[in-house]
């Protein structure tokens, strides 16, 4: 029987511990918050048996000797005193991906990268589904790999989202389909250089074989330039380019191009969610449905009636003729450019949150004479307002709460434009997660649009 702590207390790690209780394994847990501060996660793990530490003072009392491995829930850093303990005692540390990998028959469907995951995962999900095939989307926007992994049979398809904190706890973790949507500067915070961060991208494709295939977007340099170390076979997909073999738009139809065929998959204005960014998460989505051996027609029944994920450009409701859109998950720089690229009137937006030492030259750039007004909040605001300077945007107010940003967006918002909300930041000091956040934002737009008058 072996002995495994669970690091972390968090969606992952309750579902780690249900999975462990499974193989009958001896079960050890540990967080740094108090036992009264997790009660209620606590009980869905009730009548398990689980030796349990928390806070940093009980570490002390773990026996890591006894230990065979531990499995880091994803957000909780190296640097930590608990998980410096572990790689003092030379305890191997694996995040729940691996730890998934290690357990199930079940093919996986593996998707990362900085920007549009969450959409791709989701769109896949629906197109296996569509197909007949049975799936469980799961990962990083599931209940736990580890858990689900488990309860995979050998026929079912696992459509795992993967973060980079997830990839950098992994060492034989090898998906039958990997998927790379773009790579560019995240959480410097986690992994300090963006070589780190690119190296732990590329996990997802490092342990893959001629078996295997890789779905590729060819316009991302970092992607296409380390294209050559990847032995999978390679599917490539384009929104700027045509292909010699790959995914590309042409004349307004989007083709699946190999050296014996050519398939037209859908008319792209067919495509219900808008945007060049939802184009690319198309083309991703397809490659790796294309690789499962999925028709072109259930292809493009999906792309024709799936309409978005929650939080991504969603569109929260319409007041006095101004339009509300919750992209709470633009959790960074990149990911705010595409939600501005992706609305064409006047907009007001609201940014900031947790400072994960993103750059911001970009995003102030990306604004284009779109954005009329930035309302700022969070540990980043001042980051934010230095730069949008910089380049000459003085329309900036500054507020303490997502309450007064609503409030003050409906005061500034004139007949005609859209209010969005893309912190370019992440949500943490703020609220738990991007989810939270959104669905706040959501809320107070709903109140403020049912009970806001101007003065």
């Amino acid at each position: 029987m072996k002995n495994i702590l669970v690091v972390g207390l968090g969606v992952s790690g309750i579902a780690c511990i249900k999975g462990l209780n499974k193989l009958n394994a001896k079960i050890y847990a540990f967080d740094e918050l108090s036992e009264e501060d997790l009660k209620e996660r606590l009980k869905e793990v009730e009548g398990i048996d689980v030796k349990y530490f928390f806070g940093n003072k009980e570490i002390e009392k773990i026996d890591f000797e006894k230990l065979d491995f531990a499995i880091k829930s994803p957000g909780i850093k190296y640097e930590v005193p608990i998980i410096e303990e572990l790689i003092r005692n030379n305890v191997e540390i694996i995040s729940d991906i691996e730890a998934a990998y290690m357990v199930t028959n079940a093919p996986i469907v593996s998707i990362t990268g900085t920007n549009g995951k969450t959409t791709t995962t989701t769109l896949i999900g629906e197109m296996v589904k569509e197909s007949g095939k049975t799936c469980t989307v799961t990962g990083n926007i599931g209940f736990g790999m580890f858990n689900d992994a488990l309860n995979a049979k050998k026929e079912d398809i696992l459509v795992a989202e993967v973060s980079s904190f997830q990839l950098a706890g992994t060492r034989k973790y090898k998906p039958h389909i990997s998927v790379l949507t773009n790579i560019t500067p995240d959480h410097m915070d986690y992994h300090h250089t963006l070589q780190n961060y690119i190296d732990t991208k590329f996990k997802n494709v490092i342990n893959q074989d001629e078996n295997d295939y890789a779905i590729l977007n060819y316009e991302d340099e970092i992607i296409r330039n380390y294209s050559d170390n990847i032995r999978a076979k390679k599917i490539f997909f384009s929104s700027d380019r045509i292909l010699e073999d790959g995914i590309f738009a042409y004349k307004d139809q989007m083709v699946y191009k190999t050296a014996s065929s050519t398939e037209f998959i859908i008319n792209t204005k067919e495509i219900f969610i808008p945007g060049k960014h939802n184009l690319e998460n198309a083309m991703a989505a397809s490659g790796a449905a294309l690789a499962l051996g999925i028709n072109t027609d259930v292809i493009a029944k999906v792309l024709k009636e799936f309409k978005g994920v929650e939080h991504r450009l969603e569109f929260t409701g319409e007041y006095n003729k101004v339009k509300f859109y919750n992209d709470s998950k633009g959790t960074n720089p990149d990911a705010s450019i595409k939600a501005v690229q992706g609305i064409e009137k006047p907009i007001v937006l609201i940014a900031g949150g947790y400072d994960k030492k993103s750059l911001y030259d970009d995003f102030i750039k990306a604004f284009d004479n779109k954005v009329k007004a930035l309302i700022l909040l969070g540990q980043t605001a001042d980051d934010i307002e230095v730069c949008a300077k910089k380049y000459g945007f003085e329309n900036i107010y500054r507020v303490k709460s997502m309450d007064e940003a609503v409030k003050k967006s409906f005061e500034l918002a004139e007949e005609g434009d859209n209010v969005v909300l893309s912190p370019a930041c992440a949500s943490w000091g703020m609220y738990p997660n991007y989810e939270v956040r959104g669905r706040d934002f959501k809320e107070r737009v709903n109140y403020y649009g049912g009970n806001f008058k101007k003065s």
